[in-house]
């Protein structure tokens, strides 16, 4: 396979789609179907699921494989697809990137393991394997607010110098002078993605990739128009919208994600605002003002508090 190629068509705002529950807490499948199309509608540029927006970690690995499954059917080539493969156990990981590639997954985005706490020289070892193990691009996810570990920039860059299906890495980093420093070691060519919704413009600045964010979820056509914007030169219009949706952003990462974002999309009748336990919906209070925010935004179809 040309990565370089493939590299250029990930670009974009890849939208991190939830994954919809019914209020039995199965997955709601046709809910699914309905967000994913919406957002191709809408003009992003690509489709990711099962990645932290998507809650992986509440599905059991059963239900990942479904879900992978049924979104690349959805999708059906309209627009790169990049499912969420990792996980804290290297065997599993390994085996859903082979699936990734098995379903026609335009590339892989692979988490860094939490809760162990690798170190560097595991983390590549882990990171090396699973590229190894397939033909599709894989793009590295550094969260380490949830994950509790960081990849060192060193370490990015040396996977991206030995393994080069390794194309791009989504930074979940607040840390901007990291962040610039990844493109610095690893080229321009590497797609850098932003996982911050505040760093999603700055990014863009730097000569990143686009963005992974779960902002896109509920504003999927101004969060694409930021990165046509900017690819169009439009600079003024770019840094108006990052400015414009900057109070949602706000109000959706006042708990954790996607327990925001799934009570807005449950007022804007996408979904229904369901997390499994032990997520839950976040305080009357907090949804109140989800409800007074969306307002400015989009239309409400139902502001009724959810318990």
């Amino acid at each position: 396979m040309d990565y370089t190629a493939a590299a250029k068509q990930l670009r974009g705002s890849i939208a991190p789609v939830v994954t919809p529950f019914t209020d039995n807490y199965s997955i709601d499948f046709d809910a699914m179907t309905s967000l994913i199309n919406w957002h191709i509608d809408q003009g992003s540029h690509g489709i990711s699921v099962t990645g932290t927006t998507g809650e992986p970690s509440s599905l059991t690995y059963e239900e990942r494989t479904r879900v992978m499954a049924h979104a690349a059917k959805t999708v059906a080539g309209r627009v790169p697809f990049v499912p969420g493969t990792g996980s804290v156990n290297h065997e599993e990981t390994l085996n859903l990137t082979k699936m990734a590639q098995e379903i026609g997954a335009d590339a892989a985005m692979v988490i860094v393991p939490y809760y162990n706490k690798p170190s560097q020289h595991a983390l590549y070892n882990h990171f090396k394997a699973v590229a190894a193990s397939v033909d599709i691009p894989i793009i590295i996810y550094n969260i380490p607010g949830r994950t509790a570990v960081n990849l060192h920039v060193d370490t990015l860059a040396r996977l991206n110098e030995d393994c080069p299906n390794i194309i791009g890495v989504k930074e979940s980093n607040k840390d901007f002078e990291h962040i610039n420093r990844v493109l610095l070691k690893c080229g321009p060519e590497f797609n850098l993605y932003s996982g911050i919704e505040l760093l999603c413009y700055p990014m863009l600045a730097i000569g990143g990739a686009g963005h992974i964010s779960a902002t896109a979820n509920v504003m999927p056509e101004k969060v694409a128009e930021l990165y046509d914007a900017w690819v169009a030169g439009d600079t003024d219009r770019a840094r108006s919208l990052h400015y414009e949706l900057m109070p949602l952003n706000d109000v959706l990462f006042q708990d954790t994600n996607p327990a925001p974002l799934k009570a807005a999309l449950g007022m804007m009748g996408k979904i229904a605002p369901v997390l499994r336990p032990p997520m839950a919906l976040p305080t009357t209070a907090l949804q109140k003002d989800i409800a007074n925010v969306l307002k400015n935004y989009t239309t409400i179809e139902n502001e009724t508090i959810s318990s």
